[in-house]
């Protein structure tokens, strides 16, 4: 089977302030790097457009509402004070909750052995009622909840390896012990979540990396706590928010991984998967804001995903 791969030229049009770091040019350079022949085995789709009401399997409807209701004509509406919305985002934003449900659609039915899906905006900041950190609605627990309710998987893991606390994911999930959410992420650093002593009710695993850490620290972040979590959790699907901003390149932070470390922690998961559900796992894109860094990373996450 093969590496499914969504992505969708309505993501280009979510646009945001000259200068912002999240930009469209983010998947230009992916799509570049992507081109290359070793690629070619990818199963390429474009993401379906979601029902807004999807949203509600991590928004509350209020919240829902005030994003659908806040599209400008034209230029930009501020959400908070680094979430903008330009003409197109609602339409992108659901276009990037349809791809991570379609991706799971597509894994879960055994159609493709797992999956990619290259959306904006990102996810992991937004909140059940509010819009944070670049993020409108939260495609790792929508995709998570998607699996639930469609597919009637008991339990799935959201391994975050951004290097900002996913607080978004970690608040929706906070009291559900279906959903095990283990991230690593430096500490301090926006958005001030993540200390270890959050642990929702037994289903959140957070461990925080000095600034200046290393992959061997990353690694050993994992080993220690990450994947023992996962293991003992036995996922029926594992959902990866894939930020690359740990890179040692990325302006944003200050942690120093590069591409070997992110093929390893991909290839620690699909191992897990494999034990737990049978390969089943869907990476969706979050941060990673140097271009020639975020691309390389993303190609090699996605070659590693190729060797299922």
């Amino acid at each position: 089977m093969t590496t499914l791969y969504v992505h969708h030229p309505i993501f280009l049009e979510h646009l945001v302030p000259t200068g912002h770091p999240e930009r469209p040019d983010r998947l230009r350079a992916i799509a570049e790097a992507l081109s290359d022949e070793r690629f070619d085995g990818l199963d390429r789709r474009e993401a379906p457009l979601a029902e807004l009401a999807v949203t509600t399997l991590a928004h509350h409807r209020s919240y829902v509402d005030l994003v659908a209701g806040n599209v400008p004509a034209e230029g930009f509406v501020r959400l908070d004070a680094d979430t903008f919305m330009s003409p197109k985002s609602l339409e992108a934003a659901l276009h990037a909750v349809g791809a991570v449900c379609f991706a799971v659609d597509e894994v879960v039915g055994g159609a493709v052995a797992n999956a990619f899906c290259a959306v904006r905006p990102p996810g992991h900041h937004a909140e059940s009622d509010r819009a944070m950190g670049f993020c409108l609605f939260n495609n790792a627990v929508i995709a998570a909840r998607h699996a639930q309710k469609k597919h009637g998987a008991e339990r799935v893991t959201i391994v975050d390896w951004d290097v900002h606390h996913g607080n978004g994911t970690q608040e929706i999930v906070w009291s559900d012990a279906t959903i095990l959410y283990a991230s690593t992420h430096q500490m301090p650093l926006y958005p001030g979540t993540g200390a270890p002593e959050e642990s929702g009710v037994g289903n959140i695993v957070n461990v925080p990396l000095s600034p200046g850490a290393d992959g061997e620290a990353f690694r050993r972040a994992f080993v220690e706590s990450v994947l023992p979590a996962v293991d003992d959790f036995g996922p029926d699907l594992i959902v990866v928010s894939a930020g690359f901003d740990a890179h040692r390149r990325d302006p944003l932070a200050a942690i120093n991984l590069d591409e070997a470390d992110f093929v390893w922690a991909t290839e620690e998961l699909m191992a897990l998967a494999e034990r737990h559900c049978g390969g089943r796992m869907v990476s969706t894109l979050e941060g990673g804001y140097d271009l020639l860094a975020l691309a390389a990373s993303v190609a090699a996450h996605i070659d590693a995903l190729m060797k299922a």
